[in-house]
């Protein structure tokens, strides 16, 4: 028998969820199983998947040893590289570069953006991975591989409940900053339906609704327009969070990203992948919210030459 202490990250989630982190390898089926038959309790009582843990709850899991496990945490052996933008208690926003990817995908395992976070969080005294029970730090919103800007990520459980609500509400405002060919329109409130297709990972695009398309509105600010290079900077405000949404948008206007060869022209030599920065942040919290105090804060990024002009 294994038992849990619930702690302040592992409170306010349901069991079923929290049994699933707090094990390595524990089938849904055997979970519910194990639910039903008292193998799992809470405060040594029999429970339901569904109800919702406090802090200082006890969890026993009569389970087989092989569910408990010693996870590998191969971030403990980085050394952090972080560019830190803005952190307080609850969360940090960081300026990912081009190349790193946000979480382990096939360009990359080890080595990704919120590795470096727990090693950095590690390194400074706000994490250690044994005395969680099943939290860790985690990405609030991510980007491409090969878009550089801001990513968000919270420290505890209760940030990261917080933030994904403000961002599912959209009381976060993203702006990017995109360098595309062509002389960009300036237009607000431009609505298009994506479909992606998971395989290719890349998007359809219509102009009307269709079966399995979801909106997505965008608006487009034209900053500069070069005619020697005939490229366009422009900024960005997304109102909704669709995959490869304003590269794919930008596509169907005309106006693809310099460097795209997803949606766009050939490689560009300046540029090998596509320019999209993400730069602003603005967060919008509800008045009663724990994170109150960040109401109309805004983060910039650092500056990027490449963003700043159309060369």
């Amino acid at each position: 028998m294994k038992e849990f202490v619930i702690g302040p990250n592992d409170a306010d989630q349901r069991l079923d969820k929290f049994v699933l982190k707090a094990t390595t390898g524990l089938p849904k089926s055997l979970l519910y199983k194990a639910i039903r038959t008292k193998k799992i309790k809470v405060n040594r009582k029999r429970c339901e998947a569904g109800q919702f843990l406090q802090e200082g709850d006890s969890v026993q899991m009569f389970l087989s040893p092989d569910f408990f496990g010693e996870r590998e945490e191969r971030f403990l052996t980085l050394a952090p590289t972080l560019s830190v933008v803005y952190e307080d208690e609850n969360l940090l926003i960081c300026d990912k570069p081009v190349g790193l990817s946000c979480h382990a995908d096939e360009a990359q395992e080890t080595g990704t953006l919120i590795d470096h976070i727990k090693a950095y969080l590690v390194q400074k005294g706000e994490y250690c991975p044994t005395a969680e029970n099943s939290f860790a730090p985690a990405l609030c919103n991510r980007i491409d591989r090969n878009t550089s800007g801001l990513v968000i990520a919270a420290k505890n459980a209760l940030a990261l409940r917080e933030l994904n609500e403000m961002i599912r509400d959209r009381a976060v405002e993203k702006g990017y900053l995109a360098l595309c060919h062509g002389k960009a329109p300036s237009r607000e409130g431009i609505r298009l339906f994506l479909k992606k297709d998971g395989e290719k990972n890349r998007v359809s695009v219509s102009e009307v609704p269709r079966e399995g398309y979801l909106t997505a509105v965008t608006d487009c600010k034209l900053l500069s327009y070069d005619r020697e290079t005939d490229r366009s900077l422009v900024q960005i405000r997304l109102h909704t969070g669709r995959t490869h949404q304003i590269r794919a948008t930008l596509a169907h206007l005309g106006h693809p990203l310099v460097g795209d060869t997803k949606y766009g022209k050939t490689r560009d030599k300046d540029f090998a992948f596509q320019a999209l920065r993400s730069h602003r942040l603005q967060f919008h919290p509800r008045k009663d919210s724990p994170l109150s105090y960040l109401a109309d804060k805004e983060i910039l990024a650092p500056e990027d030459p490449k963003f700043t002009g159309n060369a």
